[in-house]
């Protein structure tokens, strides 16, 4: 599969949020990181991603950040400051708000303390956290936006095991199905897999 053909499942263009915003869409989880080059991707986005929001109209982003894993999905702090960089100004312009679902804990250290110094124009302060879908359906309609199923699996997780979306509990090692433990040993396995 090619490049374009991998960030085709990345980058989805979809209805409109409730504010009447063209909605971009991104799927962290499907982004190669590994195999594509900001260039790759400044190209797609060119050709494909940009001539849809060029309009003198806003749009508005949703990011999928369920399940990405650091060394398959992100491209890095440099890559990202650059695309954002390389964004056409009338585009950066007419972004009206990041919706950013299921932020984990260190996306949102990050964001807080880096953000403003990476991310020049605004775009800090259009980013909004999300960390159930239940809060996505404020700002979109349901009907304009089609969420993978693992992302609903995935925000179910969240909602039967809250200390995920802090980073002090993982299901790395299957302890989502393990039952209850009751033992300070069990507790203190858990910490060190955090």
């Amino acid at each position: 599969m090619d490049i374009s053909s991998r960030l085709k499942h990345v980058f989805r263009l979809q209805g409109r949020d409730k504010q009447g915003r063209k909605i971009l869409l991104i799927i962290g989880k499907y982004f190669p990181a590994r195999i594509v080059s900001p260039e790759q991707l400044k190209r797609y986005l060119e050709e494909h991603v940009y001539p849809h929001l060029e309009q003198k109209q806003p749009f508005c982003l949703v990011y999928l950040h369920s399940i990405v894993q650091r060394n398959e999905n992100f491209p890095g702090i440099s890559a990202l400051r650059w695309i954002y960089e390389e964004i056409p100004a009338a585009i950066r312009e007419n972004l009206g708000a990041v919706y950013f679902v299921h932020p984990g804990l260190q996306s949102r250290l990050f964001f807080a303390t880096f953000g403003r110094f990476l991310f020049s124009g605004g775009l800090y302060g259009k980013f909004k956290y999300i960390n159930r879908l239940e809060f996505l359906w404020e700002n979109m309609r349901k009907s304009e936006i089609k969420i993978p199923e693992f992302v609903y699996d995935h925000d179910d997780d969240l909602e039967h095991r809250p200390l995920m979306d802090y980073g002090l509990e993982t299901d790395h090692h299957g302890f989502h199905d393990a039952g209850a433990m009751d033992s300070t040993a069990s507790m203190q396995s858990l910490r060190c897999n955090s």
